[in-house]
């Protein structure tokens, strides 16, 4: 028989019966049957490596080795859901929806307790996956992501198409996984989801080989390949993809509350960890008229299933001083599982809460994670109480500097006004370097403590200055050449970070996430933030006098104008990208290809601008290619794109189109 004939229907053999197997649970033939086939394959492959192709299944073994995963831009943002937690709050999101189209249903699904992937495919092959990140940048995982068993490496659809979902850890993986660990001698996974994402972001695959991490997709990016929702994900389900059996399809929101009561009372008997359900409309041609906001669509809603009340004991209430001076009573509790994870304190947010509540050291609470995220004290088990509780008493220094503290009439926190507060300057750095904000990998909490402590980093310009610092840092114990050499090399990558990631992680007070975007796409620039008044700030939506006179405050302090200017000479980004263009571009509705060296731009700039003026980035060059932005160095994609006729833009063309038409 000809090897190559052999070869081709081992591998159609062998995936149908994977996607059998994992996908379905209904398997066609035994393992002992299914591993002789695969080492049929292996061993043909091994004589003729020529026939070697993307999609073998032999490629799911792992292997590869990194030094670090790579960042990836996403052609289109990775928006999280809002959530709500009641019946009612379900009929209020079908109002609003109601407010907006007719004639619509909807598509209930499990909400999965993992984390979120994004897979693209061209020519029918698997190119690349990446995990969410910040929702505009994430990490490229594609070879971790080839070894789990129900990602198709091909699909029978040749155009470049991109399909979302969630990576997660099944019960019985994650116990085999522990059972392993615990053999050897090390600290087991919290839960499902920890042991799922740290076993993605393994370096080695073939360690991720091992771990049986699966994937149930949830949506199709091309909207032009189904006219809804649940249509497109039966779609999936034809391409081989692995989606959830518990999906509905709903006509009305009494259909989807009676699906969310009935998972809600079996929910613990499914073989992976489920925290709610999400409903999404179902009619693709309806959701540009419903909208979105910020953060999230307006199609969809996450409901999150009451969360799980745990009874201990508060051994102690300290008090944590925050980036913007606000001290906030903690308590310190007997450690205790909640929903997979260790608690052993929880916020008590102000003296007022502590005092309507009637909390006392050595009180019994019951504690929950607000949300499945932030753990709090619900209420007191007052019958619990044996007279040696001590009652809560707010006290009137600063933990750290012993500045006497100021609570501001009508509100609720106190607050420490020492402008020289180290506890202070420390909570500033580490929000600055938060995945939220600046998201600098390597430095987080422990590492900016040690810095802080050794007077290498005491403001945030400092962090990128830190090269200077070389030869202190490799002798630091946990430091070697390499992680200094990635930590540098993330400070350096941070610098690309749009405007609107700056202001907010300047921590200035009452200005989120939200709010730093709104005032960097009104300002355009920090020199333009720098110079408002708060006449200026209040004519703009969503700006109240709290935030103006915060804003105006934090300017009008010369030392923050010069730290900005350090930010700016260091290369930080002054300037916002990140504005829509209205109306239609030359870019519009196009497929573009970055290739070579920009001067002007770094990659992911001009990915902001060329999405904001309603075009897309691709990796790669195909037929649907519109155009080709060619900078220094151009190569094979330059190639190839001269080739299928493919438009060529030089960087000074593609710089004249955007200053023309933005």
């Amino acid at each position: 028989m000809n090897p190559l004939f052999r070869i081709e229907e081992l591998k159609s053999l062998i995936q149908k019966y994977s996607y059998e197997y994992y996908a379905l649970d209904n398997p066609s033939v035994t393992d002992q049957e299914f591993d002789a086939l695969l080492n049929e394959l292996l061993l043909l492959e091994t004589n003729y490596p020529e026939y070697i192709t993307p999609d073998s299944p032999t490629r799911r073994v792992g292997g590869v080795i990194q030094d670090k995963f790579t960042k990836v831009v996403h052609t289109s943002k990775m928006l999280s859901l809002g959530n709500v937690f009641s019946e009612s709050e379900l009929r209020d999101f079908d109002q609003k929806v109601q407010k907006e189209v007719s004639n619509y249903s909807y598509t209930a699904e499990l909400k999965i307790d993992g984390l979120s992937v994004s897979l693209k495919y061209e020519n029918g092959y698997l190119v690349q996956a990446a995990t969410r990140g910040d929702g505009v940048v994430g990490e490229d995982i594609t070879d971790n992501v080839k070894t789990i068993q129900t990602v198709p490496l091909k699909i029978p659809h040749l155009e470049a198409v991109e399909v979302r979902g969630e990576i997660y850890m099944s019960q019985k993986a994650f116990d085999k996984a522990n059972k392993e660990k615990i053999a050897l001698g090390e600290e087991p996974f919290k839960n499902p989801r920890n042991a799922a994402a740290g076993s993605v972001r393994q370096l080695d695959s073939k360690i991720v080989a091992k771990r049986n991490l699966d994937v149930f997709v949830y949506y199709l990016m091309d909207r032009t390949l189904a006219s809804n929702h649940y249509d497109s994900l039966q779609l999936l389900k034809k391409w081989s993809f692995n989606v959830n059996k518990e999906t509905r399809k709903c006509k009305n929101i009494d259909e989807v509350i009676a699906f969310v009561n009935h998972v809600q009372e079996s929910r613990h008997t499914l073989p992976y960890d489920t925290d709610g359900v999400v409903i999404k409309v179902n009619e693709f041609q309806l959701y540009d008229r419903i909208g979105y906001t910020i953060k999230y669509p307006k199609w969809a809603i996450a409901y999150k299933f009451p969360p799980v009340e745990v009874k201990t004991k508060i051994e102690n209430i300290r008090f944590q001083i925050g980036r913007t001076g606000v001290v906030k009573p903690v308590a310190d509790l007997t450690p205790v599982m909640i929903s997979g994870s260790l608690i052993s304190r929880a916020t008590l947010h102000n003296q007022d809460f502590c005092l309507q509540k009637d909390i006392r050291i050595f009180d019994h609470v019951i504690v929950r994670k607000a949300g499945e995220i932030i753990p709090e004290v619900l209420r007191v088990v007052k019958e619990d109480r044996n007279g040696n509780e001590l009652p809560f008493q707010m006290i009137e220094n600063c933990p750290k500097c012993n500045s006497v503290l100021k609570r501001n009439p009508g509100e609720a926190d106190y607050y420490c006004l020492n402008p020289i507060c180290e506890a202070k300057h420390l909570e500033g750095l580490i929000h600055f370097a938060s995945r939220e904000a600046y998201n600098i990998d390597g430095l987080g909490e422990r590492i900016l403590t040690e810095l802080f402590n050794d007077g290498l980093v005491t403001s945030i310009s400092d962090i990128f200055d830190l090269g200077k610092h070389y030869e202190d840092l490799i002798q630091k114990e946990r430091f070697g050449e390499k992680s200094v050499a990635n930590l540098l090399e993330a400070i350096d990558n941070s610098k690309k970070n749009t405007l609107d990631k700056l202001i907010f992680g300047l921590g200035t007070r009452h200005v989120g996430a939200k709010i730093a975007k709104v005032l960097a796409n009104h300002f355009q620039s920090i020199k333009n933030l720098s110079e408002t008044t708060v006449d200026e700030l209040l004519k703009i939506s969503d700006i109240g006098e709290a935030i103006a006179i915060s804003v105006t405050t934090y300017f009008s302090k010369n030392e923050n104008l010069e730290m900005i200017s350090k930010l700016e000479q260091s290369g930080c980004m002054m300037t916002y990208l990140s504005s829509k263009v209205e109306g239609v571009t030359t870019f519009s509705n196009k497929t573009l290809v970055l290739t070579g060296s920009l001067e002007k731009y770094s990659r992911q700039e001009a990915t902001l601008i060329i999405e904001n003026m309603g075009g897309s980035v691709s990796s790669s060059v195909s037929k649907n290619t519109d155009f080709i932005v060619a900078g220094a160095e151009a190569g094979s994609k330059l190639d190839k794109g001269t080739k299928l006729g493919v438009k060529i833009l030089s960087e000074d063309e593609f710089l004249k189109i955007v200053e023309e038409e933005s």
